[in-house]
């Protein structure tokens, strides 16, 4: 698939572990919850219905009291290659579909993750809020993670 370049942020990891361990981490509520929020935070899995039309929606409580909440809709699942999904992350994102790309190389896995805004304007917006960190920090406890299991 061509990704439109002016509205597609792109992170690409290649993580020490081999792709059904990746798989899992991603896919499985309990280890989801282990890894999805930033460092320091917990993350509460209230629905994760992993098949084409099922919902997602995750909560982290945040000090202030407030709650963050993550949500969508999966749209496409190819096991242990690709998951696409739409996702909310209230109230610093809406409307965006994340492309979740997997790929074995050896024992390890290359992983290309894209986030698809409706328009250049916001997809700017998003990186200056800092979309990079906040999931750069995801993919270090994932990383984290996958290293002890």
């Amino acid at each position: 698939m061509n990704y439109p370049e002016n509205r597609t942020i792109t992170i690409e990891r290649t993580f020490n572990a081999p792709l059904a361990l990746v798989w899992e981490a991603w896919t499985q509520p309990e280890h989801i919850a282990s890894w999805w929020a930033p460092n320091g935070m917990k993350l509460d899995i209230v629905e994760h219905n992993f098949v084409a039309g099922g919902k997602w929606k995750f909560c982290m409580p945040m000090p202030d009291g407030n709650q963050f909440i993550s949500e969508g809709i999966y749209q496409e699942i190819i096991p242990q290659e690709k998951i696409v999904f739409t996702a909310d992350f209230k109230p610093m994102t809406e409307n965006v579909e994340i492309h979740a790309l997997f790929k074995a190389d050896g024992d390890k896995t290359h992983f290309t993750f894209h986030v698809i805004h409706e328009t250049e304007a916001y997809c700017r917006q998003q990186e200056k809020m800092g979309i990079y960190n906040g999931w750069g920090s995801a993919f270090d406890r994932l990383e984290g993670f996958l290293d002890v299991n």
